[in-house]
């Protein structure tokens, strides 16, 4: 079985406070795009008592085989009694690291789901989520609205968004840039009723911000100048940071014009990572 495993933005963030465990209570609108790792996924023969797990492709070398999120999903499936099996799994990374994306836990995720099927419930689903990343429950979404690091409210209109999106490959680490976190805003009060159609949602997307997003910039002031550089392309929306960084993404009002800017930014970094990407 091939599976295909979706990469993930960060529309908008909104940091509210710090938690006593350390961690940032964050709101944020998110999106899956149709960039994705391939997961080759099979049985072994009942002889064979241990998985083998390949990653290849341009992003595998940054991956430790020893520990990694599908070594970490599988102990945590067999501590369950959830499998029994082994397997072969074999992935490839199309997703840039360190950019994001949430590829690693896109790949435990989409594995998880495949294993599981019916079984993966709320409970088995937050032991995962604590022991692999609270990122992982946004997979369960196309698009959603995080509304802390609990609850989520799903979007389930298929509103359809082009970006360009631009990895300046810059491993940028969520951990330093949050340690420099020192404003936090109140909470968002997010309400469906605002997003009739595509309009509205390009415009609340417009209105919303990444609170990281001044951090990072004074941080690598490369970044800065992109996200100004993708807003001034020709049918350019909005241009961001998704996440921590350092991958930057510019909403487009077509394929088209995505292409083009693509097409003249790639002329001035010819060594950045780009893809065209669209929500699934």
């Amino acid at each position: 079985m091939v599976l295909k495993s979706y990469a993930k933005i960060n529309l908008s963030l909104n940091i509210n406070r710090k938690l006593p465990n350390g961690l940032h209570d964050i709101q944020s609108l998110f999106c899956k795009i149709n960039l994705y790792d391939k997961i080759l996924i099979k049985k072994n023969n009942k002889n064979i008592k241990n998985d083998k797990i390949l990653f290849k492709g341009p992003y595998s070398k940054y991956i430790s085989r020893k520990k990694n999120s599908i070594t970490q999903l599988l102990k945590i499936l067999r501590g369950k009694n959830l499998i029994s099996d082994y397997y072969y799994i074999e992935i490839y990374k199309k997703i840039p690291v360190f950019a994001g994306f949430g590829g690693g836990t896109s790949n435990a995720f989409t594995v998880s789901k495949f294993l599981l099927k019916n079984r993966l419930n709320i409970q088995v689903r937050e032991n995962l989520i604590k022991n692999i990343g609270s990122d992982l429950r946004l997979f369960f979404y196309d698009k959603g609205f995080l509304k802390n690091l609990g609850k989520i409210s799903s979007i389930n209109k298929k509103f359809n968004l082009n970006f360009l999106i631009i990895y300046p490959k810059i491993k940028c680490s969520s951990k330093k840039i949050y340690s420099l976190v020192t404003k936090y805003n109140l909470k968002k009060i997010f309400s469906k009723k605002n997003l009739k159609n595509r309009k509205n949602f390009i415009s609340y997307i417009a209105q919303s911000k990444n609170d990281l997003q001044s951090i990072v910039e004074s941080k690598y002031p490369i970044i800065k100048k992109l996200l100004i550089e993708i807003s001034k392309e020709k049918g350019c929306y909005i241009s961001r940071l998704t996440g921590s960084g350092s991958a930057c993404y510019g909403l487009f009002d077509g394929e088209n014009s995505a292409k083009v800017a693509l097409a003249n930014l790639k002329k001035k970094h010819p060594n950045f990572w780009f893809s065209i990407a669209k929500t699934i």
